[in-house]
């Protein structure tokens, strides 16, 4: 089981930015560097959703909703993937996670991002 600690949540206000960060720490550098990555997020009382993918080779895709706003990137060094999320909606609330692609069923605490009007 792959294991990854999401972290960089906060408060902050519609327009703002925040980038989160999701680690590895206990994989080895040819483990992560070599992962199919992705962010999720969820919304009280709703699904979880994909929010975009970055393979091992950094394509990324994003879903439709934050497109042209939120970023993937990754530091395989550091065994960190990124999100950089900017241009912040109140929409964008909810708990983030990252996780492996193809999924390992042991997803992180998350890390809550709330988007005040």
């Amino acid at each position: 089981q792959v294991q990854l600690v999401e972290s960089g949540g906060g408060l902050v206000q519609a327009g703002g930015s925040l980038r989160l960060s999701c680690k590895g720490p206990r994989m080895i550098y040819s483990t992560f560097s070599g992962l199919d990555m992705a962010w999720y997020r969820q919304a009280p009382g709703k699904e979880r959703e994909l929010v975009g993918t970055q393979d091992k080779y950094g394509v990324t895709n994003y879903a439709d909703s934050v497109k042209g706003r939120f970023t993937i990137s990754r530091d395989n060094s550091r065994k960190t993937l990124y999100l950089q999320m900017n241009s912040l909606k109140p929409e964008d609330t909810a708990v983030y996670y990252c996780n492996t692609l193809p999924n390992s069923s042991n997803w992180g605490q998350g890390t809550q991002v709330t988007v005040s009007s």
